[in-house]
């Protein structure tokens, strides 16, 4: 199974910027996206039916133009689920998972903490997020949670870690968080593989950053413990430019 996902940062302009011709090219069997900025009436998605994706799920934000999250799928997933059942959660449209006969995926857009309002949100999404996680992987062991959770777990993943030492994305709270979810059953599929420096997922428009690979590493495909051993392959697609984020790649082994 070959898993991409990628934060789109509004699936209209990534449309025009190429992204469906992009898709096909790839030929993942599931895409997680993130930030989709849109309900589905307002783009035509026929457009990737067309190549193959018959199975789309799409969980917009109730704010128009805001988060909202999707999976597309070549595969017919068993079940699908919107959110988490925690409702400040859910209406920002964070959280969607497809549960296939092997494996589960699931599609996470955790908050940013650009301020100290949105920095406490974040935390308690934090906080209950893993309370959701630690019940659901009871249930469904065999679980991948891909997206873009808004930190940077070592100093290898961000650009100048000591000057964005007290950044958010990158404060001591937020990596212990992502430390303490990785060490509670879970394998950053990407880092598993891969221990070079100089590998990121985001940059700011600002500055020429992604030209100068000034970037952070924020998006992960975290994989649970039970599937550590069908890990075949995980990389960074920066060449991919539909979005100031681009896409990560997970295949595993189809002998779940």
């Amino acid at each position: 199974m070959k898993i991409i996902s990628y934060n789109v940062n509004g699936i209209r302009a990534a449309i025009r910027k190429g992204f469906v011709e992009w898709l096909e090219q790839v030929d993942a069997d599931v895409v997680c996206l993130q930030e989709i900025k849109a309900n589905p009436e307002q783009f035509d998605q026929s457009l990737f039916e067309d190549i193959g994706y018959k199975y789309n799920s799409w969980f917009p934000a109730v704010k128009k133009g805001y988060s909202g999250v999707a999976i597309l799928s070549k595969i017919e997933p068993r079940n699908v689920v919107f959110g988490t059942g925690i409702d400040y959660m859910d209406f920002e449209g964070r959280n969607i998972r497809a549960d296939f006969e092997d494996v589960s995926v699931m599609s996470l857009y955790l908050p940013s903490g650009t301020n100290i309002q949105r920095l406490d949100h974040k935390l308690q999404y934090m906080d209950d997020f893993q309370k959701y996680i630690d019940e659901l992987k009871m249930d469904f062991p065999h679980l991948v949670i891909c997206g873009d959770y808004n930190i940077c777990h070592e100093e290898i993943d961000i650009h100048d870690p000591v000057r964005l030492k007290n950044t958010s994305g990158f404060l001591p709270v937020e990596r212990e968080w992502i430390a303490n979810f990785i060490n509670n059953g879970f394998i950053d599929a990407f880092r598993h593989l891969n221990d070079e420096p100089g590998h990121y997922s985001w940059w700011s428009y600002r500055a020429g950053a992604r030209g100068n690979n000034k970037g952070w590493r924020i998006d992960y495909s975290m994989v649970s413990e039970p599937l550590q051993e069908k890990i075949k392959r995980a990389v960074i697609l920066p060449e991919a430019k539909h979005s100031d984020h681009c896409p990560v790649l997970l295949e595993l082994h189809s002998e779940i």
